[in-house]
């Protein structure tokens, strides 16, 4: 708590920190997690949030990313550190791994926040405050206008992010690191320094040691100026996304999570970029980069143009978008380079068999998902009697072509290929194990029960254990 002894800056930060939580409108209660790394900002964040909320309610996590030397210290340290607050500690080891061009810093940030968000669940905190101040916030604005960032990127750090696993909050991101050395001294705190801090060969400990330095004679606001900057493009990003967001209603496709592409289409290059960029945000994707956005609408307007929506195929973040009879939807990469079966080409997979014995699910690593076989009290839809799964064994093996089934006893036999293409099936997602008994297909993924082999059951059988089977891939449809 304040107290009459603290100077303006410490004022400063403990009013920050009381008014980022407050602002939050946690539970009076709420237990608070604070990124501690052992260097001054964190040290200063955990020492004002035990002054502000009593040591009972802060959580201390700390992530070892085992890439200097001195992390096993810095880890020991953290954990003396809180331990002299008396607070609650917790660590967690993370193997940073690089993709593609992705740059250590980035794929470090990525792995310390999952890492964070699984500490933060496990000891059920509501919010993760996190260090950040307004130095930080200036280096990140220059870095993304000397990137060419749009307006999302300018936007650099938000106070506080309430939409994610665990809410995160910023309480200094006004102050400056001035103002946090002078509270930590003034609280005699000790903290450690990274020496990577200052290597100058990373883009932002260049513009730390020597641009900044150089702003701060001729531009002594910078700072704040570059903050406003931040909220001002912020504010026009908000907007982009209430835009984004009315007009993915008017664009929505029929199957759920898929974008109409004549729809999409119809709105002009910027309008449609910007749809596309929240499309991917809500689908839980990375952003793309303004000439990957671009290239997107340029392959789906060829196209459209075309009338050649099967063969699209961008990749993007380990997903493929794709068209199918003018819905628009991510697909998991991999998939998309499944053979269209009914062309002749086939996956070799080995069959699997399975002497059924009330089992709920059939997993099946080579297909990436499982057979699910749920208990129901009634007949309907894909439902058969437990009788019939326990007669002979299970058999998963891939379509080798020219199956037919009936979808009804009295119905006509069909082939495959005809049930897909009725039920609107890509090409591409008919790589799917066909469940068999025996040698008699039972069922079909994306079709159902074959009826000839395994008739409907009637009312008079409602007492006789039934099972509805389902098949669940391991990544379903974004």
């Amino acid at each position: 708590m304040i107290s009459d002894t603290d100077t303006p800056a410490g004022r400063l930060v403990l009013e920050a920190v009381r008014a980022a939580v407050s602002d939050a409108a946690l539970p009076s209660d709420a237990r608070l997690a604070v990124a501690l790394s052992g260097g001054l900002d964190s040290t200063v964040l955990v020492d004002a949030a035990v002054r502000c909320f009593g040591a009972a309610r802060v959580v201390a996590l700390h992530v070892h990313h085992g890439l200097s030397p001195n992390a096993d210290a810095w880890a020991a340290h953290c954990a003396a550190f809180a331990a002299s607050l008396d607070v609650r500690h917790a660590s967690r080891h993370v193997e940073v791994m690089r993709s593609g061009g992705e740059s250590l810093e980035a794929a470090a940030r990525d792995a310390r926040y999952r890492a964070l968000d699984d500490m933060c669940d496990e000891a059920g905190a509501s919010a993760l405050l996190i260090a950040h101040h307004a130095d930080d916030q200036a280096e990140t604005v220059l870095l993304q206008l000397l990137r060419g960032a749009g307006v999302a990127g300018l936007a650099a750090m938000a106070p506080q992010r309430l939409d994610g696993a665990t809410p995160r909050l910023r309480p200094l991101l006004r102050l400056l690191r001035a103002q946090l050395e002078q509270y930590a001294h003034e609280r005699d705190l000790t903290w450690i320094d990274d020496e990577s801090n200052a290597d100058t060969r990373y883009a932002r400990n260049a513009l730390r040691h020597d641009v900044l330095p150089v702003l701060a004679v001729h531009f002594p606001g910078f700072r704040d100026a570059l903050a406003r900057t931040a909220s001002h493009a912020a504010s026009a990003q908000r907007l982009l996304d209430d835009l984004a967001r009315m007009d993915v209603d008017t664009a929505r496709g029929d199957e759920e999570g898929a974008l109409a592409l004549d729809a999409l289409l119809a709105f002009d290059d910027e309008r449609a970029i910007n749809l596309l960029r929240h499309w991917m945000r809500v689908c839980g994707l990375p952003a793309a980069s303004t000439a990957r956005s671009a290239d997107m609408l340029r392959q789906l307007r060829h196209a459209a143009r075309a009338r050649d929506g099967h063969a699209l195929r961008v990749d993007h973040a380990g997903q493929c978008l794709r068209v199918y009879r003018n819905a628009l939807f991510w697909e998991q990469g991999d998939s998309a380079d499944a053979p269209d079966l009914d062309q002749g080409a086939a996956i070799a997979r080995a069959p699997g068999e399975l002497r059924w014995q009330g089992d709920e699910v059939w997993r099946l690593p080579h297909w990436r998902g499982s057979f699910v076989f749920e208990p129901v009290d009634a007949p309907g839809a894909d439902v058969i009697a437990e009788g019939l799964l326990r007669a002979a064994p299970l058999v998963a093996r891939s379509r080798a072509g020219g199956e037919r089934m009936r979808l009804a006893a009295d119905a006509p036999s069909r082939t495959l290929k005809n049930l897909f293409q009725e039920r609107g099936v890509p090409a591409w997602k008919r790589d799917v194990p066909l469940l068999f008994i025996r040698d008699a297909l039972l069922f079909v993924p994306c079709i159902g029960v074959n009826r000839e082999v395994a008739p409907e059951v009637g009312p008079d059988s409602a007492n006789a254990p039934l099972r509805r089977i389902v098949w669940r891939p391991d990544l379903l449809l974004a």
